[in-house]
């Protein structure tokens, strides 16, 4: 019996990223996905949109058949 695994090269947040403090966000997505951990990663709103940001990523959570993780964005390319 498997488990369904999504690999993410990019952060998609479709608007519901939460943010934390400073420069750190919150995003949680429905079932499992794996990010590269501590690399630049472009951040955008949907996949077909334009360039919001790159980010880290400094934690990733599984639990209950989401994806939870807190992010740091490093640059902004765009403020809409």
């Amino acid at each position: 019996m498997g488990m369904p695994l999504e690999l993410n090269t990019m952060i998609v947040t479709k608007g519901k990223e939460v943010r934390q403090q400073n420069n750190f966000f919150q995003l949680t997505k429905e079932g499992y996905r794996l990010y590269p951990m501590h690399v630049p990663l472009e951040v955008k709103r949907t996949k077909g949109s334009d360039l919001i940001g790159i980010a880290k990523i400094h934690q990733l959570e599984w639990k209950d058949d989401t994806t939870s993780i807190v992010y740091e964005l490093v640059s902004l390319e765009s403020s809409n």
